[in-house]
């Protein structure tokens, strides 16, 4: 996996705005949560407070995968993009010849895939498959009931 996570303008902007969400509003409400159940007496017995703390430590933990993200992310140009082979962002019109069915696949990073789009991570077998073909190009990828085949059809930007 790239050191590097390649996101569109429209990836580096919600994962600004998702950022900024947790660090001013969702970490102070957590701060007074635990304030509040610190006034309820005996921290050792006090669930409101232990379940604070857990909450406090996710987001926390959510920040800092975020901020490296943040601090690894490249922006794809998407205008002056190569359409002869499947890169991250192409579009990609498959066959998928086990289903028999074509498909329309977006090819973007882990944190933008969302399959009801259509968007695949370039991490995920599809993905990883897809990157590097040319149209006309056939490949296998394995999923737990064997193996499905695709054909590449179209590359577009």
């Amino acid at each position: 996996m790239s050191q590097y996570t390649y996101l569109t303008e429209e990836g580096l902007k919600k994962l600004k705005d998702d950022l900024h969400q947790y660090k001013s509003i969702e970490r102070p409400k957590i701060s007074a949560q635990i304030a509040e159940a610190r006034d309820k007496g005996d921290l050792s017995e006090n669930a409101e407070y232990d379940a604070a703390k857990e909450a406090q430590g996710l987001l926390e933990l959510r920040i800092s995968k975020m901020e490296t993200l943040l601090a690894n992310a490249r922006l794809v140009d998407e205008t002056n993009m190569d359409t002869s082979k499947v890169f991250i962002l192409s579009k990609v019109r498959v066959m998928n010849k086990t289903m028999k069915r074509e498909f329309l696949y977006t090819l973007v990073a882990e944190n933008e895939s969302d399959l009801k789009l259509f968007k695949i991570s370039v991490d995920s077998p599809i993905g990883h498959g897809l990157l590097g073909k040319k149209v006309g190009d056939v490949f296998e990828v394995p999923v737990p009931s064997g193996k499905m085949e695709f054909e590449i059809l179209e590359i577009t930007r």
